[in-house]
């Protein structure tokens, strides 16, 4: 569905404290990372304390944060996972408020990671578009997320607004929010959205991985529109108006410039990391993307995938998918994975990113815009194998508290990070529209 293909506190591994990926093929340790070039990417990464006592004490700590803050997630595919797992008779098979042994995603891990409000990525396939059934595919992912909010509402509640994300906090519950990713289920039709806003979707990914009738991707070449097409410009303007947080994450750079030129309030980038790491890939943000963002009070909500982070794994990813490709095969195929083994087989081993590494789009985005713009969007259920050690799943959240912690970030910045400075955009858009 998106993408796939080193440890935490520099060297010493504190994050295998916490379970990693049981699934993941054997990788050699990592070396201890030597200081890079001022010019390079890596320049971010910072040494952390080594002694075992200072690694868990800062462990504990992160813990104790998981749970005294509040952590937003941007984005979980928890119903299009569920979604696949639908019987012939229509029941979807697996129950998230239970402990689950597959996805990222279930109640008890995230309550054991401190997550108080992930939003449910309400998402359609860019094919919905050409072939039609967006809108009702879009709601029978919502009547999902509401059917798992019927199994434990005593521990889950939707939350249609920042304030019910603080009230359900202080209950003890854990929010669900939604947001839909890609704006094909609006069919043309601003009716449409106003459905969707009173069914609790709080932001609109624009476009998915082709140009859409509303927004050029950032993965399709044809640049349909330009950026925005005109009924797009419409959507701009109805989503400040009901509330709805529009979410840049996969639109073109055209487009991007197009809705900060256009919104008249805050928007959140949902799952997207920096490009600076991984040039030229532009489903990732640019420097000077971040910095306008930034500049319109908005926030960038770092997506952990490997290929988000890490561009040696990201290129390893698309030789991969290029092999495919040439021969016909599709790595969800049995005959595509034994192709892929026999390659990878044949060459060395590309690392999954790390949680160092995550805290270094952390720290980038910090470096040039301040902390008050970043959040964290991790794209959970969505990457297939390819997130980072130390953030298989959504227990893993203390790791990176831990990793920032011991980088010199304090209580107040963290919970910036982990979750208000999204509440702050979101109560931003909304004060928009009822003014």
């Amino acid at each position: 569905m998106k993408d796939r293909l080193r440890v935490g506190l520099a060297g010493f591994g504190l994050l295998g404290l916490l379970a990693c990926n049981p699934g993941a093929r054997p990788r050699p340790a990592a070396s201890t990372p030597q200081p890079a070039p001022a010019t390079s990417p890596e320049d971010q990464v910072h040494q952390a304390p080594r002694s075992a006592d200072e690694h868990a004490a800062l462990l504990a700590r992160a813990g104790e944060l998981a749970r005294a803050l509040i952590i937003v997630d941007g984005h979980i595919d928890v119903p299009f996972r569920l979604e696949k797992t639908r019987a012939p008779g229509g029941a979807i098979t697996e129950d998230v408020t239970r402990a689950t042994e597959g996805g990222d995603f279930d109640l008890p891990r995230a309550r054991a990671g401190g997550l108080n409000a992930p939003f449910m990525s309400i998402y359609v396939p860019s094919s919905y578009e050409e072939r039609g059934g967006a809108t009702e595919f879009a709601d029978r992912l919502i009547d999902s997320v509401e059917s798992i909010i019927a199994r434990a509402p005593d521990a889950l509640a939707l939350a249609r607004t920042p304030a019910e994300v603080r009230e359900h906090f202080q209950a003890g519950k854990l929010s669900l929010a939604l947001g839909m990713e890609n704006g094909a289920p609006l069919a043309g039709d601003l009716a449409k959205l106003a459905h969707f806003h009173a069914r609790g979707v709080r932001y609109i990914t624009l476009t998915h991985s082709r140009d859409n009738h509303i927004s050029d991707s950032s993965f399709d070449d044809a640049r349909t529109h330009g950026g925005l097409s005109e009924f797009g410009r419409q959507v701009v303007a109805e989503m400040n108006r009901l509330g709805v947080i529009i979410d840049v994450s996969h639109v073109s750079d055209e487009a991007f410039w197009q809705v900060l030129e256009l919104s008249r309030a805050p928007v959140l980038a949902s799952h997207s990391s920096c490009r600076r790491f991984t040039p030229g890939w532009q489903r990732n943000m640019s420097d000077e993307m971040i910095r306008a963002l930034a500049k319109a009070g908005g926030v960038i909500m770092i997506n952990f995938g490997s290929s988000f982070i890490s561009d040696e794994y990201r290129r390893r990813r698309e030789a991969e998918q290029a092999l495919l490709e040439a021969e016909g095969l599709d790595d969800d195929s049995a005959a595509g994975r034994a192709r892929l083994e026999a390659w990878r087989a044949e060459r060395p081993p590309v690392d999954f990113a790390s949680v160092g590494q995550v805290a270094d789009h952390v720290e980038h985005v910090i470096a040039l815009v301040g902390v008050d713009h970043v959040g964290l969007g991790s794209d959970f259920d969505g990457l297939g194998d390819s997130l980072p050690t130390g953030l298989k799943d959504v227990s893993m959240y203390p790791n990176l508290l831990a990793e920032l912690l011991a980088r010199g970030h304090d209580d107040d910045e963290l919970a910036k990070i982990a979750g208000e400075n999204a509440l702050r955009v979101w109560d931003a858009v909304l004060e928009r529209a009822a003014g």
